[in-house]
């Protein structure tokens, strides 16, 4: 058997080979480049008031955020809630009916730059806010973290 016989078949096999990888890379590269990405940055501030047990998120800059699909954590002094709010609400366990704004399951769906936003702690939630207390929030979109804040209450 002669090896001139083998060569134009490995080299048209090769060819095969190297026309498939550039297409799957091509492929791929045109893909990824249609995929819209998410707004993964927010400039964010808190403020804490321990009288009323009331934090206030305010939307300093950055992209406009979609509610719905936010989640915040709360931490006092390193403890987190023991009941989260919810994002949007009304009425959930350990908060005070009628979060403001953008929290508000009835208003707007979007968080943009220039909005406040606020909720107050229920009685029956633990820990609640003492003056002094640091405070920190974070706030996730789809899973990914937006923004971490945090404050000493007053």
């Amino acid at each position: 058997m002669s090896s001139r016989a083998l060569s134009p078949a490995v080299g048209t096999v090769l060819l095969l080979v190297v026309a498939f990888v550039l297409a799957g890379g091509v492929g791929t590269l045109a893909l990824d480049t249609t995929v819209p990405r998410e707004p993964t940055h927010a400039a964010l501030a808190v403020s804490a008031d321990a009288e009323a047990d009331r934090l206030v998120l305010l939307h300093r800059g950055g992209d406009p955020l979609s509610v719905e699909r936010l989640s915040v954590a709360v931490r006092i002094d390193g403890t987190p809630l023991d009941h989260q709010p919810p994002v949007p609400f009304f009425a959930a366990t350990g908060f005070r009916p009628g979060p403001t704004r953008p929290f508000n399951s009835a208003t707007n769906e979007t968080w943009t730059p220039g909005e406040r936003t606020a909720i107050e702690l229920a009685g029956t939630n633990d820990p609640l806010l003492d003056p002094g207390d640091r405070v920190l929030v974070r706030v996730r979109l789809d899973g990914r973290l937006v923004a971490e804040v945090s404050t000493t209450a007053g």
